[in-house]
């Protein structure tokens, strides 16, 4: 097993407050007169993130096994990926997708396959994490014809080629001409059903990324003061992450009735006394992402947006409580709906009230299937990993999201990050 899943366990209190250089009374919010200056160039924070030990060959030669057998449980007799998340997962190679296509192909017997343009070969061979050949095609070929021909050498006339739920149209179509006998089938019961059950390992980098996360929201949270922007917030929570080792994905910040609405506004925001500010935050270590959000309170809350904030928590608390082995995924989300709408919220996606689905799929992309969303069956499993974020959104008001991710155990849900009990704290106790 990857040594980082021994090495990596989730951030505690303690922790979390001294790796942000911060008291642990600190990490409540200060009066606006005790506010730190917010001074984002020379932060002196320590990376977490220096004994991580990344995905290695040994474990994508055990994703590539799994695959095996879902192909030839599928009777899929090979899977084609371009370059995204899925690509990395199973080879390694991190590339990006253009007009020249890159491709990996997977046998259900046999040695995977990259097939890239010739200038390319030595970049591509750099991230390559297992034992594959690599075969190029030069400007004035056809990498359709190359990969059709690859296909049938390794069975005459294949009957059922997967094709991963990201590659573009025109590779698709293209291998459908060229493959005339073959059926193009969708490879989401290989590759799915392979990414959303997560290993310790990928488990740990998960985790440390959550580590990150919550240490930069200590660090940042404090320095909030009166007439700053939230871009100038996010810059501070981009930089404090960055410090800390992450990579920053995304630091959304809202502020007052800009939190109304989930992805927000390109208005301008500015925090005043007793704002309302919503944090989305998220970053990736070693390939693999973090999605934390936290509303917190510039001095006095709105008392209906303090009621609220505690209904979230409690919704919050619902949605896990509900997340049990066997259970369809679909009903988390109708579990808190139910919570909602007895407090006069919604109905169902309506406003006020929780106008998106309870949680979505976590690991290499910050969104990945399956989703925590009425009419879900998928059951919940060991493994899987979810967001966990009911907010209430009063439009023209404000808006509240706690979110924290949890993934499924042997025994049920644990959380990755520990939500608060109380708005002035941004992480709970165990």
């Amino acid at each position: 097993m990857n040594t980082a899943a021994a090495n990596i366990t989730r951030i505690d209190r303690r922790r979390l407050l001294a790796a942000a250089g911060a008291s642990v009374g600190a990490i409540a919010l200060a009066p606006p007169g005790a506010m730190w200056a917010a001074e984002s160039d020379g932060i002196d924070l320590r990376p977490l993130t220096e004994s991580v030990v990344p995905i290695d060959m040994t474990e994508r030669e055990a994703r590539l096994d799994r695959a095996r057998a879902l192909m030839a449980q599928n009777d899929i007799d090979a899977i084609v990926i371009e370059p995204g998340s899925s690509l990395d997962y199973f080879t390694g190679v991190q590339w990006r997708r253009s007009e020249r296509l890159t491709a990996a192909l997977i046998p259900v017997e046999g040695t995977p396959v990259i097939v890239t343009p010739f200038f390319e070969r030595p970049s591509v061979a750099e991230s390559l994490g297992i034992e594959a050949e690599i075969q190029v095609w030069q400007e004035d070929e056809s990498p359709i014809a190359l990969i059709a021909r690859q296909l049938r050498s390794w069975k005459h006339d294949p009957a059922r080629i997967g094709i991963e739920e990201t590659v573009r149209f025109f590779a698709a179509d293209g291998l459908a001409a060229a493959l005339p006998g073959a059926r193009l089938v969708s490879a989401d019961p290989v590759v799915r059903a392979c990414r959303m059950r997560k290993t310790a390992a990928e488990i740990a980098l998960m985790q440390m990324a959550s580590n990150v996360t919550m240490a930069a929201y200590a660090w940042t949270v404090p320095q909030i003061r009166t007439g700053m922007t939230n871009l100038e917030i996010s810059h501070l929570m981009s930089s404090a992450t960055t410090a800390l080792g992450g990579k920053p994905e995304f630091s959304m910040v809202l502020i007052d009735e800009a939190a109304a609405y989930p992805h927000g506004t390109g208005k301008p925001q500015v925090v005043r006394e007793n704002s309302t500010v919503l944090f989305d935050c998220g970053c990736t270590v070693a390939g693999y992402q973090s999605d934390i959000s936290r509303t917190v309170f510039h001095g006095k809350p709105d008392p209906d947006a303090l009621a609220t904030w505690h209904l979230v928590r409690q919704g919050q608390d619902t949605a896990f409580a509900a997340a049990g082995l066997g259970v369809p995924a679909g009903t988390v989300d109708d579990a808190v709906r139910a919570l909602y709408e007895a407090k006069g919220l919604g109905p169902g996606y309506r406003l006020p009230g929780l106008s998106h689905r309870t949680g979505h799929g976590i690991g290499m992309d910050g969104h990945e299937p399956v989703n925590l969303v009425h009419g879900e069956p998928t059951l919940l499993a060991p493994g899987m990993c979810f967001s966990n974020e009911p907010g209430i959104y009063k439009p023209g008001r404000f808006g509240v999201r706690q979110e924290d991710c949890f993934h499924m155990t042997e025994t049920g849900p644990k959380w990755f990050t520990i939500p608060p009990d109380e708005p002035g704290a941004l992480i709970g106790t165990a």
